[in-house]
This record gives C-alpha cells, sequence and structure tokens, in this order.
C-alpha cells in the first residue's frame, strides 16, 4: 500500500486546501488503506465514498468524516480500525507519531499512562511497500534469489520455537487461511428428499388427500449430515507458552470459518475464550484473550483443570458427538493425579479425542512422565504440533472416521500407540 499523497490532509474545521482534483485521488488511497487492513471495501464503496464526498463537500471536518463513516463502515467492530486510520490518514500529526511506533518495540514504565493502541496491520498498511523499504544491492538480491524459491517449503518444516521475528509473521498469515476440515456426520434431523431411507408418511397423506384418494407416488426422508462440534483445550503452561501464542492465530481462524467451535485455555485454571476469538479483527481478538487469562506461562494442573471442564463445560459442549482437540506437551505438575480418570470421563463423553503434543517433534521421545502414560490410553490420535507441515497433518487425520470406542483400555492404549511411529 503506497503513502497518501501530501495534499491529503484536513485541517481541524475542512480541507487544508488541496485542489479538488486531487480529493477523488485521495479518497481513492485511503479505502484502498481500510481494504488492506481487511474492511470489505471494493471498487462500489470507492465510488459510493467519492458521491458522499461530493454531497456533503469539504468545509466541515465532522461531515466529511460521518460521510465516509456511513459508506465505508459496515459492522461495529471496524468503526475503532476507521477512526483512527481517518485521523492518521487524514493527517493528524500526533497519531502519524504512533502509526510509526507501532512498528517497533515498546516500553512502558510502570507509571505512563496507556494511549490508545494504533492497530499494526493499520501502520503497515499506510507504510510503503515491503519491496521499497527492504531494497537491497544487485549482488545480494542475486545471492537471495536462488534460496527463495524453497523459502515457504522451509517454513513448512520448522520448529515455532526456533522461527524469527519476520518469519513468525509470515507463518502467522499463513495460518490465518488455513481450514480444519471435519467430516460430515448423520444426525437425527431429517429432509425431505426425492430418494430417501424412510418413508414421510405426512407428505405421503396429504398428497393423497389433495389426490381425492388417488394413489400417488410415496414421499422420503433423509438424515441430515453436517460436521461434528469441536472443542479445543489448550494448554498455556510455560513450557508450552511460545507454541500457545502461535496457535491461537491458527484458532482464531478455525472460530471464525465455522460453526459451533469452543476454545479453552488452561494452565492452573480453565478460562472460555470462544467469544473473544469471534472477533474477526485478530490483533482486538488476541487482546481481550490476554486480558482474560490471568495464568498465562504459569504452571499447569492438567488433571484439576479436565476435573472442572467435565463438571462444569462436558454436558454442554459435548454433545452431538463432539471431536476434542487436546493440545499439551502433557507435563502436569500434580505428577498424573486423577489424570487417568478425567481423560476416561472425557474420552467416554466425546466422539473422537485427538492430541497434538510438540514434544513429539523428537524422534527418541519417550512416553515417561506419569502425565503422559495416564492420558495416553484414552487418546484416539496422538500427533506433533510443532509447525506447519505438522498443523495440515492433523486437518488431514481429521478427515479419516476413527473407530467407536469399544474395547479394553489396555488394547485401546496399544492401537493408539501404533498409531504415532515415534513414541517407543
Amino acid at each position: 500500500m503506497t503513502q497518501p499523497p501530501a495534499s491529503a490532509g484536513l485541517a481541524a474545521g475542512g480541507l487544508a486546501g488541496p485542489p479538488k482534483a486531487r480529493l477523488a485521488e485521495n479518497v481513492v488511497h485511503f479505502v484502498r488503506a481500510l481494504r488492506a487492513c481487511g474492511l470489505p471495501l471494493g471498487p462500489a464503496k470507492a465510488l459510493d465514498a467519492l458521491a458522499a464526498v461530493e454531497a456533503v463537500g469539504v468545509e466541515r471536518r465532522e461531515d466529511f468524516r460521518a460521510a465516509l463513516a456511513a459508506i465505508l463502515v459496515s459492522r461495529r467492530e471496524h468503526l475503532p480500525l476507521f477512526e483512527q486510520a481517518f485521523d492518521v490518514f487524514w493527517r493528524n500529526p500526533r497519531l502519524l507519531e504512533k502509526v510509526m511506533a507501532a512498528l517497533l518495540p515498546q516500553a512502558r514504565g510502570r507509571g505512563a499512562d496507556e494511549a490508545p493502541e494504533v492497530a499494526a496491520r493499520l501502520a503497515e498498511a499506510l507504510l510503503p511497500p515491503r519491496a521499497a523499504r527492504d531494497a537491497q544491492p544487485a549482488e545480494e538480491v542475486e545471492l537471495d534469489a536462488a534460496f527463495t524459491f524453497s523459502s515457504r517449503e522451509v517454513l513448512q518444516k520448522k520448529d515455532f520455537a526456533t522461527m524469527s521475528t519476520s518469519e513468525l509473521d509470515e507463518v502467522k498469515r499463513l495460518m490465518a487461511r488455513m481450514r480444519l476440515p471435519l467430516p460430515e456426520q448423520p444426525v437425527r434431523r431429517t429432509r425431505a428428499s426425492p430418494r430417501g431411507s424412510r418413508v414421510d408418511l405426512r407428505r405421503t397423506l396429504r398428497r393423497m388427500t389433495g389426490a381425492g384418494g388417488m394413489a400417488v407416488p410415496l414421499a422420503f426422508r433423509e438424515r441430515v449430515h453436517r460436521p461434528p462440534p469441536l472443542v479445543v483445550l489448550c494448554d498455556i503452561s510455560g513450557s508450552m507458552d511460545r507454541y500457545a501464542r502461535m496457535l491461537l492465530h491458527f484458532l482464531h481462524a478455525i472460530t471464525n470459518d465455522r460453526h459451533r467451535v469452543q476454545v479453552l485455555l488452561f494452565g492452573t485454571r480453565l478460562t472460555p475464550i470462544t467469544r473473544h476469538l469471534r472477533h474477526r479483527d485478530v490483533d482486538v481478538a488476541l487482546a481481550r484473550v490476554a486480558g482474560a487469562v490471568s495464568d498465562w506461562a504459569g504452571g499447569t494442573r492438567i488433571g484439576a483443570c479436565l476435573a472442572e471442564f467435565n463438571r462444569r463445560w462436558s454436558r454442554r459442549l459435548l454433545a452431538q458427538n463432539a471431536v476434542v482437540l487436546l493440545i499439551s506437551d502433557g507435563l502436569d505438575a500434580d505428577t498424573g493425579e486423577g489424570l487417568a480418570f478425567e481423560m476416561e470421563r472425557l474420552a467416554k463423553s466425546c466422539r473422537r479425542v485427538v492430541w497434538l503434543n510438540p514434544l513429539l517433534r523428537y524422534a527418541g521421545f519417550e512416553a515417561k512422565p506419569a502425565g503422559i502414560r495416564a492420558m495416553l490410553p484414552w487418546v484416539d490420535d496422538f500427533r506433533p504440533v510443532h509447525n506447519l507441515a505438522a498443523l495440515a497433518q492433523v486437518g488431514a487425520a481429521l478427515r479419516v472416521e476413527a473407530r467407536r470406542r469399544g474395547r479394553a483400555p489396555a488394547r485401546a492404549g496399544a492401537h493408539r500407540a501404533r498409531a504415532a511411529p515415534r513414541m517407543r
């Protein structure tokens, strides 16, 4: 996104004096900046914004702002971003300084006053293109070009914990486009169908009444198929800190992509965050999550948190054959006390339990901790989750329908251990 022309400023009472021939160009630049920030704006909105500005004029700044807001803001959560973008784009010098500072690390003292934050993606949208900022000499570009063809493949297989800041930003953008497919399952509800497996007596009798008692073709119904609910339990203890921060971007993407997704974080206590992740702006959503969680990067009490989930949440969230994603390294501060009982209860309350453990990235991983040994017999699938490739394999694994549980725990544990070839 290119910077707006220097004549895009508005004075306190109106336009700072740009010629009217440049006004249309400035408005189009402004619409493009908002689209780069994530607002759903197209060419039609740009034309409507030009018509609105022409109707109200530029003599009063508030009228100018209200006209653009009426056209370009269609959702309530977009209004704060529009207000920031308007003040920055139409030349409020104090907010321009905040935009430039948004891309730099911040260090605040305890007594410092907190100013309204400017979204980082707004700062990036108003800066010149990255290619122009990161221009390198010809020799370096030629040397780097030999490796650019495989940069995406490197990111797919690189551990989240070893990535640089720029690599983490690229991975976050890739996660925002990821989806988690779940196979559709039949439910009890039925619908009319021309070739169903069940006769619809009510509709058949209604046809016969209209036909005067004559024989009519039978009406049929079939069962409705839809994806099962998805419940995610994510560990945010100190040992999972780096991975949990990255996976929150993935959880935000899948929460906004499908219905019936519930996300809960646990460390020393259980915290539901689905309502916060529903916000479409990932920056705002993660800021609200950070404000709601009080035990981030602390200890881990997996057994106590699962007991709270089974007692307070399982009956309302695990109905209709829900699938549970458990994201944790299995390192429990309570040394697995009561964990086997709570895992058994969880496994028997849902359709499938998929455990994602970043420790599986090690080829010599062994299930020695007491917590892991207590959890493993009640898991249907045990997979790593330390990079993008492992995350993509989770989606492929969920497409495969797991067999229903009808065997003894010891035999089930042996079967699941074979499903994870890295286990010893």
